[in-house]
């Protein structure tokens, strides 16, 4: 996508669907912020291992 001056028809803004989606949506973007600074490696693995586990265990009737 690109954003252009309506007077002089100059390119100013390139953007992807993915500039679009994170740009508008604000809670896409606060996640993205969480977890792409450097130093949260360690809290992207342990929210990801325990969302992996609660799908993982969700159909399991026989864990009662």
């Amino acid at each position: 996508f690109e954003g252009r001056d309506r007077a002089t028809g100059e390119l100013r803004w390139t953007g992807t669907r993915a500039d679009l989606i994170f740009g508008s949506n604000s809670e896409l973007r606060a996640l993205a912020e969480v977890y792409g600074c450097t130093d949260a490696r360690e809290k992207f693995v342990k929210d990801f291992v325990a969302a992996w586990n609660k799908v993982m265990n969700l159909d399991r009737f026989d864990l009662d």
